[in-house]
Parts: structure tokens; sequence; C-alpha cells
């Protein structure tokens, strides 16, 4: 029997008890109608979806509970339009369509290939300039922005493109690896490059787990960026993530699609990576005081928190408590869920929350954590848990890239650098809110 492509993919957080599903990023609570349980089942079993579906259908979409698994595609690669913002690095792009070089300002000037068209900014404007510029000569229904220190393959366009065919979607991201390499710092690159977002489909929503993507390499549909007015020229950095969120906020879909892949050429040196890092952390203030809440550094429900204030505090016996309470509470709201389960939710939960508490004080809270360990001497057992257990335990997970010490070291030195930039940028512009924590209430409820 041939097989058949399912039209959605479950996302791994997916869980249905007959007319209760819960999943999403973050978790959301589905109550199904029969005919909801119908479409649900269909989605499960791979087989024909019922009439009328679509209004549960993209409820679920839009959670993030299920993924678009499209087979075909409106456009092929001679209706995308290459942009590449050149900064002294000489492009090699490939490509059976339009490639527009835009030259930075290089010194000396960058030698045009007979294969694209190349355009010359006198100054070095940044890649918002840049890359506003190539979009200005695009006439293609999309357009790809690809940076120098990107690899192309071939066929990395085909999965991206299936996307448009919703007309709802307008930007389609691959997943961008790192680049093989034999120092400890392209192995760590390999295992932790802030670029590669794992191999998961998934909706791109500031908040969830794919909450941004780089413009290292993706596609966008020319009409909707233009229509926000492209990159944003005041941010040297993080105008790519600033890009999709006004996207997001126009009422666009943008897609994470990991079964296309680029390779990424990262940092040759520890200290170029080191201010790599730090330029990333001081994106993080400018792009909160456009979105307000969208980078902070820590977001979890009252409950969790209380945990871990109780966990940092030394009081593990309270601490317990409170998680315990958290399943009463649970139980309570959501009577029909399996006490198995809710037992489930509530310990990845906190236990996920714990993960988060650690990378805010060894990222954006280090130098409050440093002094804390200074003058409060309980606290220092804890917040060297928080510091070293985390990335040990990464090492463990990815299967041991290099020596566990030079990994934790550079895992610290990688934490500590981005929180620097945020401190910086925080500092610059005279604001707390990328610094600032966020509460949720747990899980959100969707009627379907």
């Amino acid at each position: 029997m041939a097989s058949v492509t399912p039209p959605f993919l479950l996302d791994a957080s997916y869980r249905r008890y007959d007319g209760l599903v819960i999943a999403g990023s973050p978790l959301r609570l589905f109550r199904l109608s029969a005919a909801g349980q119908r479409v649900a089942a269909a989605i499960e079993q791979h087989e024909a979806l019922p009439p009328r579906h679509n209004k549960l259908t993209d409820r679920l979409v839009d959670a993030g509970a299920i993924h678009p698994n499209p087979v075909d595609s409106p456009f092929s690669a001679a209706d995308v339009t290459i942009v590449v913002p050149a900064f002294n690095a000489e492009p090699t792009i490939s490509h059976v369509g339009e490639v527009i070089v835009v030259d930075d300002g290089s010194d000396p000037a960058l030698s045009a290939a007979a294969s694209q068209r190349t355009l010359r900014l006198p100054i070095n404007r940044g890649p918002a300039a840049a890359r506003n510029a190539g979009l200005a000569e695009v006439t293609t229904p999309l357009v790809a922005f690809v940076d120098t220190d990107v690899d192309l393959d071939t066929d990395w366009l085909q999965p991206l493109l299936r996307h448009f065919t919703d007309p709802r979607v307008a930007l389609v991201a691959p997943r961008v690896v790192s680049a093989a390499g034999s120092t400890p710092l392209a192995e760590y690159e390999t295992a932790r490059s802030p670029l590669d977002l794992g191999n998961q489909p998934g909706r791109i929503v500031a908040g969830t787990r794919i909450s941004y993507v780089p413009a290292a390499a993706l596609v966008v549909r020319t009409a909707a960026l233009r229509a926000i007015g492209g990159f944003d020229e005041g941010l040297r950095t993080g105008e790519d993530v600033d890009m999709v969120w006004r996207l997001v906020a126009a009422g666009h879909r943008c897609r994470y699609e990991p079964a296309a892949t680029v390779h990424h050429r990262p940092r040759s040196s520890v200290p170029a990576w080191l201010r790599q890092r730090v330029a990333y952390g001081r994106s993080a203030p400018a792009l909160d005081r456009k979105h307000r809440g969208a980078v902070a550094p820590l977001r979890m429900s009252g409950w969790s928190a209380a945990v871990w204030a109780l966990v940092f505090a030394r009081r593990p016996a309270a601490a317990v408590a409170v998680a315990g309470g958290t399943i009463v509470a649970l139980r309570r709201k959501i009577p029909d869920l399996p006490p198995a389960e809710s037992i489930r939710l509530v310990g990845l939960g906190h236990l996920y929350a714990g993960r988060q508490v650690a990378s805010a004080i060894t990222r954006a809270w280090w130098p409050v954590a440093v002094l804390t360990a200074l003058f409060a001497r309980r606290t220092r057992l804890p917040l060297l848990g928080a510091a070293l257990v985390p990335p040990l335990f990464d090492w463990l997970a990815r299967r041991g890239p290099g020596d566990p010490v030079r990994y934790v070291a550079l895992h610290l030195a990688d934490d500590v650098a981005y929180g620097t930039g945020v401190w910086v940028g925080a500092v610059e512009l005279r604001t707390v809110g990328a610094l600032a924590p966020t509460f949720t209430n747990w899980p959100g409820r969707t009627a379907g």
C-alpha cells in the first residue's frame, strides 16, 4: 500500500485524552466536541480529515500543537531572488534565479561575479540597510536573505517553498547548523549554536519554543516584507528578530522548517566569538523597547517561581510542599485529566522552569548572582549548582562534544558574554525590560 503524506504533524508536546488535548508552546488546553475528537483522531492516525476541520486545525496550528506538512508548492526556485548583504567578504552563492549582492561599504570594494548583480553602498550602514537596498530591487514574489558565512545545499529551498501554499505564511526559515570543525570552539558551536533551533518544526512567535529565527538564511514574501517597511535600519543587531515579530504582529504566519538545512561557518577565534555573543545580548534591550516582554530572561508561572525561590533559600521541604500543591491545583482546574498526567505535567513544568532560572542566573542576571554569592553565603551552593549542573547535563545529553571541562567553560563564557551585552544595552538605553522576568498563568485554555 502506498504511503500517504499526512497534512499535519503532531508537536512533541501533544497529548490527547478523549475530548481533552494538551499541547503547544506555551502549553494550551483544548476541550474538543465529538466532531473535534474525530478531527484529532484523523490527524493522529494519518487519515483523511473530516469536512469543516479548518476551524479546529487552524487553532491547533496557531497554538503550536500541530504543524502543517504540505506536499506541493505554488513556487519554484526561479520565483526566489537571493539577497546577500556583504561586508569585506566575497559571497559564494549558486542559485537558478537572480542573486543580488549588496556591498555594504567594503574596503576594498567587492568584485562583481558574472552570475550575480552587485549593488554598492558608499559607507557601511549595517545588515538591515543592506538587505533593504537589495529588497528594493527584487521583482520576484519571494526573496531569500542569505549571509556570506552560510553555505547552501542544492535543494535547501524546496521544503521551505511548500509552506507558501498557505497564503497566510509570510516567512519560512531553515535549520542553521554550525559547520563541522576540529577546534574546541567549533565542536562547541556544533553542539550549541544560538542559530541552530533544533530538529522539530514549529511556528515562530515570541515567548514560545521557537521565539526567533536568524536572518542567516530565510525566505519571505516580498510584498509582505515591503508592507511592514522591511528591516529596521536603526538596529545593528536583532534586526532579523524584530522583522519576524513585526510580520507576526501584522497577522502573518512564520514557520521554522528543519527539513531544510544550511551550514553556518562560526567565528574562528574565541575573542571574535565572544564579541558576537556580546552583540547578541546588546540587542535585547532595543528589542524589548519595541516588543515589551518579548525578550524576558525568565518566563514561568508563579507556582514555579515559588518552588525555585524556596530551593535557592535552601528550604527543600517547603519547595516539595508547594510543588505538591500545584498538582492538587491542576487536578481541581482540570478534573478530567488523568492523575498520572497531572503529575507528569507539573513535574516537567517545574524542571523546565528550573532550567530557565539557571539560564537566567548565568546569562542576564550573572552580575546580581555574583554579588549575591559574595554577601549571602547560604546562596553559594545553589548558585554554583545553577552554573554547573545544566551545562554538565547538556554535555551528557549531547553525548559528550569534546572535553566536559572545556565544554562547561565555553558554556559559561557564552552565557556571561551574552549577559554582559544585555547589561551594556540596558545602560545605554536606560531600560531594565530585558532583565525583568515575566510570570504567566498555566496552562492556557482554548475551546475546540
